[in-house]
């Protein structure tokens, strides 16, 4: 069992996961305290359905190495997939869907936006 790792250093090594597969427009948002199952989202974009799953499956990766269960949901549309990993929660999307989402705007605080 590997020890618990900071919530920085999970950050650090989901986006260099997502990054390793070309994702794009990747975003941190801290939600600590104003979302009640998570303390910081990741956001990113893929350019097709098959880049998505990519990204999903280098970031569940990274979740099995720290024994996290690191479930994806949103598999079965190939549009939004979000990768549960505790603390941390992954949003990786299409760019329309993510254009058409905003999370970014939804969850920013006045210091982010």
């Amino acid at each position: 069992m590997s020890e618990k790792k900071s919530i920085d250093q999970l950050t650090a090594e989901v986006i260099a996961a997502i990054e390793d597969k070309k994702g794009q427009d990747i975003v941190t948002l801290n939600v600590q305290g104003r979302c009640n199952f998570a303390d910081r989202f990741i956001l990113a974009t893929a350019r097709t359905d098959r880049q998505l799953k990519a990204l999903a499956n280098g970031v569940r990766t990274i979740g099995h190495s720290n024994d996290m269960t690191a479930r994806v949901d949103g598999l079965e549309a190939l549009e939004w997939l979000v990768v549960d990993l505790g603390d941390v929660v992954v949003h990786l999307f299409l760019p329309e869907v993510r254009a058409t989402f905003q999370l970014e705007r939804l969850w920013s605080t006045p210091e982010e936006a």
